[in-house]
């Protein structure tokens, strides 16, 4: 259940919601999760509009996007991270209008420590996600 952060300069996308819903929905496929609610309800992006000069590389330009992935430890193996980063380049260019806008997306993938995935009030570890997606997946067979 990744979470998702966007940040780029006011104006730079014309639809952030739709950015948004594209980034999660991406990130979901690319991480082979089950389709199951409490991965559709749990992987989120966020798009963070910053205003006109509130980010700077080192020579004063600031047409640049970030965009930071937090997944739970271990979510994404080598060719997981290299789609990720390629793919959410590639979106994010194309949200933007602007091709060249992929040689100035940084795209930062992070882990949470063992433990330190909160839902509803609880830090998980991975063991426990992994339960809680196998119970959720033996109810929602246990319903049909």
């Amino acid at each position: 259940m990744p979470m998702i952060d966007v940040y780029a300069t006011a104006g730079t996308f014309a639809d952030p919601h739709a950015l948004a819903a594209t980034l999660a929905d991406t990130l979901k496929v690319i991480e082979q999760v089950p389709d199951i609610p409490m991965f559709r309800k749990n992987t989120a992006a966020f798009v963070h509009e910053l205003a006109e000069g509130a980010l700077s590389n080192v020579d004063g330009d600031s047409d640049y996007v970030r965009v930071q992935v937090l997944t739970n430890a271990g979510a994404l193996d080598r060719p997981k991270q290299l789609a990720v980063v390629e793919q959410f380049t590639a979106i994010v260019a194309e949200a933007a209008g602007d091709p060249t806008l992929a040689e100035r997306t940084w795209v930062l993938l992070t882990e949470a420590v063992e433990g330190g995935w909160g839902l509803a009030g609880h830090a998980n570890t991975n063991e426990e996600l992994v339960a809680a997606a196998r119970a959720q997946i033996a109810a929602l067979q246990a319903g049909n």
